[in-house]
């Protein structure tokens, strides 16, 4: 239970809405709240800087129903991540304020305002990579940051990389969202000083191996200091970068 949480709890016993009892209850709720098929973790926000978020996949819709409640009702934001339209045709229905993105198989409920913005450039080598890029922009905003869109951009059309350099510079970290050869990570750790997080995508023609060939070569980039996550990893990704980004002074944001 996080601060604000408990100071409105005293201040309801303060003003005689709450009974002493009823505050005990509240205040000794285990932060581990078990469900019949899960354990949610309600302070993991306060332990590690980002909220508990439900894998999706293998999970049935009444399942992730099941924990999204416990979320919201513990005022905390609800990310589901890799979800099929079935799940997602379920969480809205459920939960109508909620954002389903059916591209980046994410649904994001209760995410805080947005109070970081133009720190972070997500970028992504080309179209087929957004799915990726849509998995990490939920990931940021249920944190209540704003990234960058930078689309389209690979190195098979070098020029509109380099014509929007002066814009990716302003950053201070990149997340480069690329498949085929993955070749993007390295170019742009060759032309700016930004930290960078690779992302390889499962894109791309025959020995491309579903994401190995864009895998091995941002571990193995030339250009030194990329730092890689796994294949398809969007929401790793993001959680990266806002771990680095809890390091660096917050910019003021209109």
């Amino acid at each position: 239970m996080n601060n604000p949480q408990i100071f409105d709890i005293l201040q309801q016993v303060q003003s005689g809405n709450l009974s002493v009892e009823e505050a005990t209850q509240q205040l000794s709720q285990d932060a581990a709240q078990r469900l019949s098929h899960a354990t949610i973790d309600t302070e993991r926000q306060e332990r590690t800087g980002q909220p508990e978020t439900i894998f999706g996949e293998g999970k049935t819709a009444d399942q992730i129903i099941a924990i999204v409640q416990v979320l919201i009702d513990n005022n905390q934001a609800a990310l589901v991540t890799r979800i099929d339209d079935t799940k997602g045709e379920a969480l809205i229905q459920t939960f109508a304020s909620g954002d389903w993105n059916k591209l980046g198989r994410t649904f994001l409920l209760n995410p805080p305002p947005i109070h970081r913005r133009g720190e972070i450039a997500l970028i992504c080598a080309g179209t087929s990579d957004l799915y990726v890029a849509e998995e990490c922009d939920a990931t940021l905003r249920a944190m209540g940051h704003q990234a960058t869109r930078i689309t389209d951009i690979g190195v098979a059309g070098l020029h509109r990389l380099l014509g929007r350099l002066d814009e990716i510079r302003s950053h201070k970290l990149i997340i480069c969202i690329a498949g085929m050869e993955g070749a993007l990570a390295t170019v742009l750790a060759g032309l700016v000083s930004t930290p960078i997080i690779g992302v390889p995508t499962s894109v791309g023609y025959g020995c491309h191996m579903n994401g190995m060939t864009p895998l091995l070569g941002m571990l193995n980039s030339c250009a030194p200091g990329v730092v890689v996550c796994n294949i398809d990893n969007g929401y790793g990704a993001a959680i990266a970068a806002l771990r680095f980004c809890n390091l660096l002074p917050e910019t003021e944001s209109n």
